[in-house]
């Protein structure tokens, strides 16, 4: 790490980034503000690009939330590499149910408007885990770094978990079969096509691709939408954009970097398994 730590703050009201900003400059004198975005698609190449040690992430953003940017950069961050995943502090208004969950998984927060006095403790934790993580480096070099990465990937889980809604009342009726259509036909042609023959549900811009053994089709229902009302215990979620049928999946494979790939029966194409999804396979 170098002696002057850098910084990435994610945050689409400019008034409170700039907030946050001038009381960092107080707080941690030493810390360099290497980029402000807006949103999180922004957060995530930015801290890819430029390699942070120490990220702010507002909950609230337009596109990906702030969980979800942060689950995406964990999952795309080089674990072999030689940079540790950056230090994580969430920006969030003050909601007592969130705040809990906050601190129930050892996540850091910082409430907005930035109170001082909250913000002095989360930069004593941020220094501390810093040098945590240097000396780490220094005592196991880069092989410190898939574990580190994975306890994180393990906290957003179960943070992401806690931080849902409880099931909606009275709870919809089961799904039987979907209202799909072919690609490329413009939505002219619907086709009804049995829950039981769906092997692999995943979001594609507007659509969810829904592959079955004989074939592809398209769905208008978003995968946010569609994932409460299927059997969580049929549909494994491997990836934030991706359930698969769990008596379907053929084989897991881990590659050189520590990311799981998986096969299903029927589909032709390698599914990616997420780090936040990975404890499904934890035997491997």
């Amino acid at each position: 790490m170098n002696s002057s730590p850098t910084a990435l703050i994610a945050e689409d009201e400019p008034l409170l980034a700039a907030a946050l900003a001038a009381e960092l400059a107080r707080a941690w004198p030493e810390l360099r503000i290497v980029a402000t975005v807006g949103d999180g698609a922004s957060a995530v190449q930015q801290a890819l690009c430029l390699q942070p040690d120490v990220l702010f992430f507002d909950i609230r953003m337009p596109g990906l939330s702030g969980l979800d940017a942060a689950a995406e950069l964990a999952d795309a961050w080089d674990a072999a590499g030689e940079r540790p995943f950056p230090a994580l502090a969430f920006v969030t208004a003050y909601d007592q149910y969130a705040v809990q969950a906050f601190e129930t998984q050892a996540i850091d927060y910082v409430l907005k408007p930035v109170q001082p006095a909250r913000l002095q403790k989360t930069v004593q934790k941020m220094r501390l885990a810093l040098a945590h993580s240097a000396q780490a480096a220094i005592d196991s070099g880069a092989s410190a770094h898939p574990a580190a990465l994975d306890a994180t990937a393990d906290q957003l889980r179960r943070l992401l978990a806690s931080l849902q809604p409880g099931p909606a009342t009275p709870a919809q009726p089961p799904l039987r079969q979907l209202a799909v259509s072919a690609p490329g036909s413009g939505g002219s042609v619907i086709r009804m096509v049995p829950l039981d023959d769906v092997l692999v549900l995943q979001a594609a811009d507007k659509y969810v691709r829904v592959l079955t053994a004989t074939g592809e089709h398209l769905l208008r229902t978003p995968l946010k939408e569609l994932q409460p009302q299927l059997d969580a215990q049929q549909f494994w979620q491997v990836h934030r954009s991706t359930l698969v049928r769990a008596d379907a999946i053929d084989q897991v494979q881990r590659d050189e970097a520590g990311r799981l790939q998986l096969r299903v029966r029927g589909v032709g194409e390698t599914l990616a398994v997420s780090r936040l999804h990975a404890h499904l396979f934890k035997a491997m």
